[in-house]
């Protein structure tokens, strides 16, 4: 049997969600829609009132009555025109309430999918083929990226990358320690924090910064990185 393409099989249950979604929006803006309509009164049962008063009032011959059947006929026709106009706004209002809808529920499942490749990505880490680091240029490349580094920057990240070599994973009390040639009972958890942030701030690219540099829960800190990518000049 031939394979299924990827992405070309059965919608997921959130492409199902969307149509579900979807076709809710417009049966509950078309029932509402005709609900409306259909309470206002019809256009011409004012007119038909005024033809039937005129039927009625044979007896009417004087030209004040007369004046107020004309009258009463006028504001027969001005109130269907009136009508007609608020049908017609009405329309507006729900396709323009529908379309909103619509652009919210298709703005909110884009933000859910890339929220859900944001996850994968951090699950996942950086794809990264080469990690390059010149402690001389203070210079990283990452890939096909180059980042100029501080001093104190990229000391931070040759200490990383030494770490995950040794498959060690440093607190940042540790990272103070080596960088700054103390004992690490003497140094600070928040001078570490400080220098990891410092050196995400420099790489610039707050997604390459986050998921390069990993923070694992109540152990430290440690590159998202295969040690065959690392290369250390």
């Amino acid at each position: 049997m031939p394979s299924e393409v990827p992405g070309r099989g059965r919608a997921g249950p959130s492409g199902r969600v969307a149509v579900l979604g979807l076709v809710a929006i417009v049966a509950i803006l078309a029932l509402t829609g005709a609900a409306l309509l259909l309470a206002l009164p019809d256009a011409g049962a004012f007119n038909a009132k005024v033809a039937r008063l005129f039927a009625e009032s044979e007896g009417l011959t004087g030209p004040g009555e007369i004046r107020l059947l004309e009258i009463l006929a006028q504001s027969g026709t001005a109130f269907s025109e009136v009508l007609a106009s608020y049908r017609v706004v009405i329309f507006v209002l729900l396709v323009f309430a529908a379309a909103l809808l619509v652009a919210s529920l298709a703005f909110l499942l884009v933000l859910l999918a890339q929220a859900r490749r944001l996850a994968e990505m951090e699950r996942a880490g950086i794809q990264i083929a080469r990690l390059s680091l010149d402690r001389q240029a203070r210079r990283v490349r990452i890939n096909d990226m180059e980042f100029d580094l501080t001093e104190a920057a990229i000391e931070t990240l040759a200490v990383l990358c030494e770490a995950r070599l040794d498959d060690d994973i440093l607190s940042g009390a540790e990272i103070e320690a080596v960088v700054s040639g103390r004992d690490a009972s003497e140094c600070d958890e928040a001078a570490g924090a400080t220098r990891i942030k410092r050196l995400r701030d420099a790489l610039g690219n707050q997604i390459v910064a986050e998921l390069l540099v990993r923070n694992v829960a109540r152990k430290g800190y440690v590159l998202a990185v295969d040690k065959a990518a690392l290369r250390i000049d």
